[in-house]
Parts: structure tokens; sequence; C-alpha cells
């Protein structure tokens, strides 16, 4: 072989590799968010005396932790303690088997007012910019229904897809103040 037919060969080889990385990269970020974003994220776990301590990324759901090993997390918890997509959890597995978290490291945060949906049998809530998944715990814990305005707090994250409720916007029904019931 010629150097020219090498050099080629070996720029297809590289050209191949980038595309297969990138491919693999996306498959990745669908099933485990934000473990490939431009800033990765140094995870931990260890064992302390009885106990294991894992660190891990919340994903709306479930806390990734390192390796991509997935941990459940309570919905009410989650819907109570506003926990974001991106927050960073700190997980303490004690001897009985009972698991306690921590937030340790919160996602960047805004909040953004839109309605409450139901599409393909999960709530979300439409925004202006995007339409966002929340738990069915939060949806419940307020008592929202479908076409209630509501507060959500959402991740600064352009690709994230989970919102958490913070409030449900009550709608005064065009009544002043006055005449609506004291509480």
């Amino acid at each position: 072989m010629t150097d020219n037919t090498q050099i080629e060969k070996a720029l297809r080889m590289v050209e191949t590799a980038e595309a297969n990385l990138k491919g693999a990269k996306q498959i990745l970020e669908t099933l485990v968010p934000h473990r490939t974003s431009a800033a990765p994220v140094e995870l931990d776990a260890h064992e302390e005396g009885d106990l294991q301590i894992v660190e891990g990324i919340f994903d709306g759901q479930c806390m990734y932790g390192p390796n991509g090993k997935m941990y459940p997390v309570p919905a009410n918890y989650a819907s109570k303690s506003k926990l974001l997509e991106g927050d960073k959890l700190k997980l303490t597995v004690m001897p009985n088997g009972t698991f306690l978290y921590k937030q340790i490291e919160p996602a960047k945060r805004k909040n953004v007012k839109g309605t409450l949906i139901k599409e393909d049998g999960q709530f979300k809530v439409l925004t202006p910019e995007k339409t966002y998944k929340v738990l069915l715990a939060s949806v419940t814990y307020f008592k929202g229904g479908v076409g209630d305005e509501v507060s959500v707090i959402a991740s600064e994250d352009p690709n994230s897809t989970w919102a958490t409720i913070e409030a449900l916007i009550p709608h005064m029904g065009g009544r002043n103040y006055s005449e609506v019931d004291s509480f």
C-alpha cells in the first residue's frame, strides 16, 4: 500500500469511529440523561462502616449513580423536595436496607408558568418555551387537573424534559378578593 492509501484508510477509520462515538453518546443520553453533558459529573460510591454511600444524578424519576446504575427515588419524596432533573443526590443505604436521599448539588433552576395537560397518559406542563413532564405525585399533592395553571421549577438546561410543580395558581373567577372566602 502507498502512503496516500494508508492515510485515506486511516481517515475513514477515524470518521467511522467518530460517528460510532456520536451515536453511542446519543443512545446514552436517552438512557442516562446528563451523563454525557459537556461538564462531566464526578460521582462517588463507597462504604462507611455498615453504610453504603452513593452519589448520583436525578433524571426526573430515578437517580443514576456511577456506571449508570439506577436507584429508585420515591415519587412523593421527589415531589415534596422539589427535586429537579440534573440535581446531584447522595444516597445512604442503611444496614437494614432503608434508602435515605439528600440533595447535595442542585441544578440551575428557573421558574415558569404553564398549563397542566395530559398527553399519552402522562401529566405534563405546557409552557411558552416547551412542554415538561411532571410527576403524578406532584399533580395529586396539589390536587391539579387538566387545564389548571401552575408554576413549575425547571432546569436551565435546554435538554431537560422534566419539571417540578411549585404551586397551583388559583383562579379567582373574576371576583374581587373581598368576595373570596377568607382562609
